[in-house]
């Protein structure tokens, strides 16, 4: 499933969820620059580890693959989000309109 699609001229950005995995990926020109490995576990989604390639840093990569994986869980499931990763949970500290995520269902 591709949870966002983007093309220019020259660049194609796709978001994927990889259920079978466990995995959201994020592709540039069809190759993967970056992964958030989780687990679900009862009623939560624990998100274990975010990735991206490390000549691709800097480019705000992860942030958008966070935001993407989580819009995704908001919209597709009622799971309470567990930000286990420490770049998840930074992420989320500094996004208050994603800390509803932290406690629904509870």
């Amino acid at each position: 499933m591709t949870s966002d699609a983007t093309a220019t001229e020259s660049t194609r950005v796709e978001f994927r969820h990889e259920p079978a995995q466990s995995r959201y990926s994020l592709r540039i020109n069809e190759e993967t620059v970056g992964f958030a490995d989780y687990t679900v576990t009862g009623p939560d989604v624990l998100f274990t580890h975010v990735e991206v390639d490390p000549a691709r840093r800097g480019e705000n990569l992860a942030s958008r693959l966070v935001e993407q994986a989580l819009d995704d869980v908001r919209t597709r499931t009622e799971l309470t989000v567990v930000p286990v990763c420490p770049y998840v949970v930074r992420w989320i500290d500094k996004h208050a309109e994603y800390q509803d995520l932290l406690t629904r269902g509870r």
